[in-house]
């Protein structure tokens, strides 16, 4: 600090300004502020600031002349300006300027929905208002590429060192046009993201330099804001920067504008960090996009789960008004978290007021205050240290040939955050350096920011001279997923170097005891529960340390008002902290007896060990499915093997599992041995398709001879071999040709894993004429790990959960969880009848649909109300196919479990107990239970989508969504890749349907362009929505999209789909979806139509056109039409998806590809 001046802190409030200030000789001095005042100042943070200095200083400062800057050392700032824009949608009006082809791919994103069993698809609406496609196109080149040589290509190179062609130049005068359009409708604001703009930009900044010569105010490149491979996340990003910058710059100009000179100031950054304002207030090739805060998210982001010295956690209440108090406890609740073994931390200015009543109710014992908890915010700014970052992209193999250019970037990244930190006037001594590398294994996704501190450079070890990243790679990898991949190469993705200016600045100082009794200021009467009673009032400021004050009372701070309430105590703590004890301070035991709160916390408790089970499967595995497309499920079952609880994963997955484990405790029996795991994935056996392997892990107890509860994670696997690559043939017409079986094969036995055992039998379909074994068997060992792996996070989630609470009391909450869920379906059946009140109290509703082959699917329902039961009755469907497309009995459950949780529309787990009011007819040799010879791999992700629908049908929930999970495989020798696409979701009573996503029975990811053609020989020319494709009506459908892949090599192509003959059908009144369809353009120029299911050679050269069904209306179009004329005929309309927001950004997507699951 300089000598005489002063230091600012602030954090700038929707409601309340909060200041901190270190003035001159060490003082403190806070205050809090209307953030909205206009009769009395114009901006709050500078009148915070005036009034201190005047108070201090002795002198005048005047509000209408600007502040003199001489005597301030400092200013720190932080403020939900930005926040608030988004939130309220006033941000600025801005255009997307987006690579053709793409114009809808911020709407699409990954294709997946955030609520599974939500009909109404709620997704962020996108900031935009226009979109303009650019016509341009770079690509990347490939050693293997067989496209005909283009005269006269330009090859470029990227920052990353990747060498790119550049296949249609940017047209500038077309687009002109364009932008003169726009912004003659007002627009001022663009976000600009091209393909493969994150290694070569050069069209990029010619379209900015464009649009800033037009006169647009603002103009955000994503190789600026985000230079980061995967055009998604940096296309949110790009978009959030052009709609939030231009009104953060109309704050910080007005702030400035109260000051003499030009204010220097810095802005918050993420982890505790300051960065300077400069540095947010214009586009850079700077920054750190796995650090930057999401700028979507809200601010209880930051009120999460906080370490205190003691070893406990607090859970933090981060409150301005009552309705923010009661937002985190429950968030606490919902993670599974038992809130009566945290302790509560409290700030913010109301927060005080009504902690202990919350605290009581959430069964915690201890309330902890700081002695700024009124303005915590702002003191956390005062302790923040000041960073400067820089990042370089990134596409080298680490090793002896490419650390002389690392070193190299490296040392240049390192003198520019020195420089930068130097310019905000900062020491060479307090400046500080780390150099990271974004690293990870080849045909790998999941890269890990690394540090080489504590892995130095030695004479003898090839490495960088900034450090041994490979050791520090591959320890980090051991620590996060328990295994390393010796034989593969290291890619280095990003080169980031991150500077800190430290700030030397100590606040905690303790404080002495008084030796007297806290002195009361007066008495006043509050009403509690037991009516009014005489309550004693104190001030903070005479509190000293050991003072203990008995509630009722009330302690009023300048900047908050604490309510100790009837049976709670107040601690003044050393550091002028306040502790406060609830009731006695002991907690009570949890009997076996159903409490509603404890039903909560279980319920999320299991669904939490379910998702942390996930998050394990998805970091320690290695196939694209799990990693990054997510195709796996992970669950918690009974000791007789009923479904518990499952995480949000692959509904099509979730009833299914239930199946496989009851099969093998029937097949087993006294088999099932400690320290056993089971593999299975037969139909007979509770299967989906053999893709999909489980792995389940029996848990036992000491002294009992029985398992005690079950774990299951179930994952597709990208190959076990079978006749087509993939393991998904289009046409295979028995389950060998399929892939490997397993019904009941012990993956370890006796703690040791059966590494040859499982290798023979994923070998073993080689011995049928015309199959392989599998193509891909390291993979397979490594993901099967990572299922093992994932059971063991369980076994050691649910030990700890039994030692806390013990055995009897988790299993009966097991029991009261499966129970709720039968409550919940038993009430929705019953209300389902009441609607139509026949007389009997019995009601009979039926639908039917068809495969594209004709195969009917019908059902009949019989509902009786009173005791809220059902038969689902599939009798007169059709029978077993010559095809795949046959549904194990396991599909149809997950199909109507899936259904029943739909419909029951409360935040309940999925398990057992929905089915338990229900009786299911299954005829058997139909086409939703084959014989065990039966091929199935279509039944699992197209018919399972046909029982759906006809299940909605049938009650009329919804229209028909896309039924189909469009399955395209392609690949040779040398390569294989498999997705699932989106399509139209159906529209309800309610809400119109969404386009461009996954619907029901899965929820799969899709890869990003840009890594798609980084790593297969394929360039995507289009992936946008297909205008019209979903059906009309009140209601709109969604509508299907369409993919356009160009190969570069030779491969087979082969697609499994649905909806290419009958479409999604509409509902009262409202017009059914488009088909789908799939054609091939042959490089020649004849276009052939592929049909709903085959295989096919294709050449380089040939582009496949996918066409995605839409999804059927809801009413009539002629309603819609007449509500134009006539508002007053408007239907009543669910507005919850105006209101909700859905985080999203580029902080957000990489935690999701990274962990969430």
């Amino acid at each position: 600090m300089e000598p005489g001046k002063f230091q600012f802190a602030i954090d700038r409030g929707g409601t309340f300004t909060d200041v901190f200030a270190r003035c001159p000789g060490g003082k403190v001095r806070v205050m809090k502020l209307l953030s909205e005042d206009p009769t009395n100042y114009r901006d709050a943070p500078t009148e915070g600031i005036r009034r201190i200095l005047q108070e201090e200083c002795g002198m005048p400062v005047r509000r209408d002349q600007p502040i003199d800057t001489s005597r301030i050392d400092w200013i720190r700032m932080g403020t939900t300006v930005a926040t608030n824009a988004l939130l309220e949608r006033k941000g600025e009006r801005i255009a997307l300027l987006i690579t053709k082809g793409f114009k809808d791919l911020l709407h699409i994103g990954n294709q997946s929905r955030p609520k599974i069993f939500d009909l109404e698809i709620v997704m962020p609406e996108v900031l935009y208002e226009e979109v303009i496609e650019v016509e341009e196109r770079v690509v990347l080149r490939q050693a293997g590429c067989l496209l005909p040589p283009r005269d006269g290509l330009e090859v470029v190179t990227g920052f990353s060192g990747e060498c790119l062609e550049v296949w249609t130049r940017v047209n500038l005068e077309q687009l002109e046009n364009k932008l003169k359009d726009v912004l003659s409708r007002g627009i001022r604001s663009l976000a600009v993201v091209l393909l493969h703009s994150y290694t070569w930009s050069e069209h990029e900044q010619r379209v900015g330099e464009l649009a800033m010569r037009l006169g647009f105010l603002h103009v955000s490149l994503s190789a600026d804001v985000m230079p980061m491979i995967r055009v998604v996340p940096r296309g949110y990003t790009a978009c959030a920067d052009a709609y939030l910058t231009p009104c953060i710059r109309r704050y910080i100009s007005g702030f400035r504008a109260g000051f003499q000179d030009a204010l220097k100031a810095r802005r918050r950054m993420s982890a505790g960090t300051l960065a300077s304002l400069s540095t947010c207030s214009k586009p850079r090739r700077q920054g750190s996009p796995s650090k930057r805060p999401s700028l979507i998210s809200t601010r209880w982001q930051r009120a999460e789960v906080l370490c205190c010295p003691s070893g406990q956690d607090y859970l933090s209440l981060v409150p301005s008004r009552l309705e923010r108090t009661l937002v985190l406890p429950a968030t606490g609740k919902a993670k599974g978290h038992d809130t009566s073994r945290h302790v509560l931390a409290c700030f913010g200015g109301a927060g005080g007021q009504h902690a202990c009543a919350i605290a009581r109710a959430l069964g915690m014992k201890t309330v902890f205050i700081h002695k700024y908890g009124g303005i915590l915010s702002a003191y956390g700014l005062a302790l923040a240290d000041v960073v400067h970052e820089a990042q370089e992209p990134c596409s080298a193999v680490y090793g002896q040939d490419s650390f002389p250019q690392l070193d190299q970037r490296m040392s240049a990244l390192q003198e520019q955050c020195v420089d930068a930190l130097l310019a905000q006037g900062f020491h060479r001594s307090q400046i500080s350096t780390e150099a990271f590398l974004h690293m990870r294994y080849a045909r790998t996704d999941c890269a890990l920011m690394c540090s080489a501190n504590g892995h130095p450079a030695r004479p003898g070890t090839p490495s960088c001279r900034h450090g041994d990243f490979r050791a520090a790679f591959t320890s980090r990898y051991m620590k996060e997923f328990g295994f390393v991949i010796p034989e593969r190469p290291i890619m280095v993705d990003n080169v980031r170097v991150r500077g800190c200016g430290k700030s030397a600045i100590g606040l905690e100082r303790r404080i002495q005891s008084s030796g007297v009794t806290a002195p009361i200021e007066t008495e006043v009467k509050c009403y509690f529960d037991d009516g009014y009673v005489d309550t004693a009032v104190y001030l903070q400021e005479e509190l000293s340390y050991g003072h203990t004050i008995c509630g009722p009372a009330i302690i009023i701070d300048k900047n908050s008002t604490i309510l100790i309430e009837p049976d709670c105590e107040a601690e003044i703590t050393q550091y002028g902290d306040m502790l406060i004890t609830v009731g006695s301070g002991k907690g009570q035991a949890v009997g076996l007896e159903l409490d509603t709160v404890q039903l909560s916390i279980f319920s999320h408790r299991f669904m939490s060990i379910a998702e942390q089970m996930g998050r394990v499967l998805q970091r320690t595995a290695i196939s694209t499915n799990i990693k990054e497309r997510l195709d796996f499920s992970c669950a918690l079952f009974g000791p007789e093997g009923g479904l518990v609880s499952n995480a949000p994963h692959i509904p099509v997955h979730l009833g299914a599992m239930q199946e496989t484990v009851q099969f093998q405790i029937s097949h087993l029996g006294s088999d099932l041995e400690e320290n056993d795991v089971i593999l299975s994935n037969h139909p007979i056996a509770g299967g989906s398709h053999l893709p999909d392997l489980t792995v389940i892990t029996p848990v036992f107890r000491k002294g009992i001879p029985h398992p005690v509860f079950f774990l299951a994670s179930r994952g597709h696997h990208a190959d076990i071999g079978g006749i087509t690559p993939g393991s998904m043939p289009p046409h295979s017409k028995s389950l060998q040709e399929e892939g490997a079986v397993f019904v009941s094969f012990k993956l370890v036995k006796n703690g040791v894993f059966q590494e040859e055992a499982v290798t023979q039998a994923l070998l073993a379909p080689a011995q049928f004429p015309g199959n392989s074994g599998t193509r891909n068997l390291h993979d397979n060992l490594s993901d099967l790990r990572a299922q093992v792996a994932a059971n063991r996070k369980g076994i050691q989630l649910m030990n700890e959960l039994i030692d806390a609470y013990g055995l009897e009391v988790v299993q009966a909450y097991m029991a009261h969880i499966q129970a709720n869920a039968e409550i919940a379906v038993r009430e929705m059946l019953r209300g389902f009848v009441q609607r139509y009140r026949p007389r009997d109290g019995e009601l009979e509703v039926s639908a039917e649909d068809h495969m594209d082959d004709g195969t009917p699917i019908r059902l009949k329902v019989s509902i009786t109300a009173e005791q809220g039961s059902a038969v689902f009755d599939f009798t007169a469907s059709g029978t077993e196919v010559f095809g795949n497309c046959n549904a194990p009995r396991a599909i149809t459950l997950s199909a109507l479990i899936y259904c029943l949780r739909c419909m029951v529309g409360q935040d309940i787990p999925l398990n057992q107990g929905c089915l338990a009011p229900v009786k299911i007819i299954l005829p058997k040799g139909s086409i939703l239970d084959p014989s065990p010879d039966a091929a199935v791999v279509g039944g699992n992700v197209l018919t399972s989508q046909r029982v759906v629908d006809v299940i909605f049908k049938a009650f009329g929930v919804c229209a028909a969504s896309q039924g189909c999970m469009n399955n395209i495989t392609f690949g040779n020798e040398q390569v294989g890749y498999y997705e699932t696409v989106a399509g139209g979701s159906g529209a309800g009573p309610q809400w119109h349907g969404r386009g461009g996503v996954h619907t029901h029975m899965t929820n799969t990811r899709i890869t990003d362009p840009e890594i798609l053609e980084k790593r297969y020989p394929v360039i995507l020319k289009r992936f946008e929505l297909n205008p019209g494709s979903g059906g009309n009506g009140y209601h709109r459908g969604g509508d299907g999209v369409v993919r356009e892949l160009l190969f570069r090599e030779r491969m087979v192509l082969s697609v499994l789909t649905e909806r290419r003959v009958f479409r999604p059908y509409g509902l009262d009144g409202g017009e059914a979806g488009a088909r789908g369809l799939n054609l091939l353009l042959r490089e020649d120029g004849r276009t052939i139509n592929l049909g709903a299911k085959t295989s096919v050679a294709v050449r380089p050269g040939d582009t496949f056109q996918l066409y995605t069904p839409g999804g059927g209306g809801w009413g009539s179009p002629e309603d819609e039409a007449e509500t134009h004329k006539d508002p007053s005929r408007r239907r009543p309309e669910n507005h919850k998806s105006s209101a909700a927001v859905v985080e999203r950004g580029s902080v957000f997507e990489y935690k999701q590809m990274q962990e969430s699951v």
